[in-house]
């Protein structure tokens, strides 16, 4: 019992210190972009609907692949990757939805 402890404690510590995966780094790098897209488009041009849609299910894309780093089990770790591509579809939509509607002009 005491040894299955001490190889789940190791294994955590290795995915604390092992260097973040590309996906993750692009994910973050990607959410902090549409943080200063939704700070200009709020701040500046007054539309909160759209720009709040984008700015929930963009950084939900790199919270979710965060969080796949210490899922429980294989499934688990699927689960979120899938919940990620589907914030991900999610803000696509969003983002074509603004392009269409005028914002492109100010971009």
């Amino acid at each position: 019992m005491i040894r299955e402890l001490e190889v789940t404690v190791n294994h955590q510590i290795k995915k604390i210190l092992m260097p973040d995966s590309i996906v993750y780094v692009l994910s973050k790098r990607f959410s902090l972009r549409v943080i200063k897209l939704y700070q200009f488009l709020s701040g500046e041009k007054h539309e909160y609907l759209i720009s709040r849609q984008i700015l929930r299910s963009a950084t939900s894309i790199g919270a979710n692949i965060a969080e796949s780093k210490f899922a429980q089990s294989q499934a688990d770790y699927l689960s979120k990757i899938r919940i990620a591509l589907k914030e991900a579809n999610e803000t696509l939509y969003w983002l074509e939805l603004l392009c269409k509607s005028g914002y492109s002009l100010i971009l």
